[in-house]
């Protein structure tokens, strides 16, 4: 399965498929590829006859196919692209005739979001023989703030880590929102410009002060006025700070913290490769696992356990997220 990064080389290099099939659940990579072929593949004087973009919703796979077979005019190819292509799931298998023996002249790409077709039918197989498929995949919350750092580093920015992670705890793995944000900033701040917390903060209005990392700090180091003062910034603003959210935070990084506790080497390469996180980041596990031993952490994930359940409304019934916070922490670090 070639990444985002190889297929645009490929192309670059005339290394062309007669069909592109986008599928799967992270949406920022298929529609960097299709944005890419819309945008480069065919000369801006020929995109007016040659460039077709057709929407799942307002077609059906006939029309598609018919207007693949079409030839193109005045140049040597024509571009064929269906967004929103998951709208067509039910009938999405009757293109196995045309994947069998697409128009060597049009390059067909479908856009085919939050879903993927499945291997085992005629379709799948048909494709990946005369096209290419790409299923693209979710990150894994530790591999975001990676690819935050690489973004930026194409666009000539750095970033430093506490102001990665920041996005990351703040905006979740949705990397179309998290590129939005950092649009945003790249068109504020010159090149050569290292992204910190405080930029954050001004320009996109996540507190770098009163956020999930900083509570986790200050848990982690035992530091009982900073957390309760985080605390009582997310009583006062649950919309933006939901209970859900911490709690599921907290006990990733227990449950991470009792891992560090478990590894029988602790040296920072291997921690920062076995907890899957940025080296940076491996003191604040000493110190955590320093403050809290193994079964005090085994403990703290029950409340944490027990903490999702209130959450969601069971067995605190008309109890303030806030005060169920308040109680947590209590708790934790008693």
């Amino acid at each position: 399965m070639k990444e985002p990064r190889q297929i645009v080389v490929d192309i670059k290099q005339g290394k062309i498929k007669p069909i592109y099939f986008l599928m799967g659940e992270e949406a920022y990579f298929i529609d960097k590829i299709s944005q890419y072929i819309e945008k480069n593949v065919l000369q801006e004087e020929e995109k007016g006859f040659n460039q077709i973009v057709l929407y799942g919703r307002d077609v059906t796979v006939d029309d598609i196919v018919s207007n693949a077979k079409r030839y193109p005019m005045m140049a040597d190819r024509q571009v064929v692209i269906v967004k929103e292509a998951q709208e067509l799931s039910r009938t999405i298998e009757k293109l196995v005739n045309y994947a069998e023996n697409p128009q060597p002249s049009t390059i067909l790409v479908i856009c085919y979001k939050y879903k993927k077709i499945d291997k085992r039918k005629k379709l799948y197989k048909a494709v990946n023989k005369s096209g290419l498929i790409y299923e693209s995949k979710k990150l894994y919350e530790n591999q975001v703030a990676d690819w935050i750092r690489q973004v930026l580093t194409s666009k000539k920015y750095t970033i430093d880590p506490k102001a990665a992670q920041l996005l990351v705890e703040f905006l979740g793995t949705d990397l179309g929102k998290i590129n939005n944000e950092l649009e945003k900033l790249q068109i504020i701040l010159p090149e050569g410009t290292e992204i910190t917390a405080l930029q954050i903060e001004e320009n996109i209005g996540i507190s770098k002060d009163f956020n999930n990392f900083e509570l986790r700090k200050a848990i982690g180091t035992r530091d009982v006025v900073k957390a309760h003062r985080i605390i009582n910034y997310f009583a006062q603003n649950p919309k933006d700070n939901p209970l859900v959210m911490t709690v599921s935070l907290l006990f990733s990084y227990f449950s991470q913290v009792l891992q560090y506790h478990g590894l029988g080497d602790k040296s920072k390469g291997n921690v920062a490769s076995k907890l899957k996180i940025n080296p940076y980041f491996v003191s604040d596990y000493t110190t955590a696992a320093q403050n809290y031993p193994m079964k005090k952490v085994s403990q703290i994930i029950g409340l944490l356990r027990e903490a999702d359940v209130k959450s969601k409304g069971v067995g605190a019934t008309n109890m303030p997220s806030g005060d169920l916070l308040k109680e947590l922490l209590v708790k934790i670090m008693a």
